[in-house]
C-alpha cells in the first residue's frame, strides 16, 4: 500500500486512496479503542451507550433496529450493562408492557472516561508524533474527510460526531 508522501496525488489510483484511507482510519479506530478500555466495554455496549445518552431513555427493539441486531443480543449487550449498574430500566412512558433503559449517573461517567481516554491519547499522539506542519496537513485531511463523508451520507460536514 502507498504512504503518504510517496505518490503525488493526481499518480495515485482513487483505489488506492480508498485502500490506504480504510486501513489508516481502521487502525486508527483499534488504537482509540485500546486506549479506552474503561470498564472493558465492548465495541457494540460503548455504541449502546452512546445511542442512549443521545437519543434519551429506549426500548431494547429500539436499539436493536438502530445497531442492526437481533432483539435477542440487544438483550444480552442491555442485560451486561444494566447488571454492571450502567444501565436502568423503568416502566416505557406510554406503553405498559415496555420498559426502557436510561443511563445511569455511572453510565455517564463511563462514557466520560472512554471519551477522555480517546482524546488524551490523539492529543498526546498529535502533539509528540507530528510537527505543527504535518499538523495543519492533517487538519486540511479532515476537512477532505469531511467533505467525502458529507457527500456520501447527506450529512453536512463537519456534522458527524465520534
Amino acid at each position: 500500500m502507498p504512504s503518504a508522501g510517496r505518490h503525488r496525488p493526481e499518480q495515485t489510483a482513487p483505489e488506492q486512496i480508498a485502500d490506504e484511507v480504510s486501513a489508516t482510519l481502521g487502525a486508527l479506530i483499534r488504537r482509540l479503542r485500546a486506549a479506552s478500555s474503561a470498564g472493558e466495554l465492548t465495541p457494540t455496549q460503548r455504541s449502546v451507550l452512546r445511542r442512549v445518552q443521545t437519543g434519551g431513555p429506549t426500548t431494547i427493539a429500539a436499539l436493536a433496529r438502530a445497531e442492526l441486531v437481533r432483539p435477542q443480543s440487544m438483550r444480552t449487550t442491555v442485560g451486561a450493562l444494566e447488571e454492571r449498574g450502567i444501565l436502568v430500566r423503568s416502566p416505557h412512558p406510554t406503553d405498559g408492557r415496555q420498559v426502557v433503559f436510561a443511563l445511569t449517573d455511572e453510565g455517564r461517567t463511563t462514557l466520560e472516561a472512554v471519551h477522555r481516554a480517546k482524546h488524551d491519547w490523539l492529543a498526546e499522539a498529535l502533539g509528540t508524533r507530528l510537527d505543527a506542519a504535518e499538523r495543519d496537513t492533517l487538519l486540511t485531511a479532515m476537512g477532505l474527510l469531511r467533505r467525502l463523508v458529507g457527500e456520501d451520507t447527506g450529512s453536512t460536514p463537519g456534522g458527524a460526531g465520534a
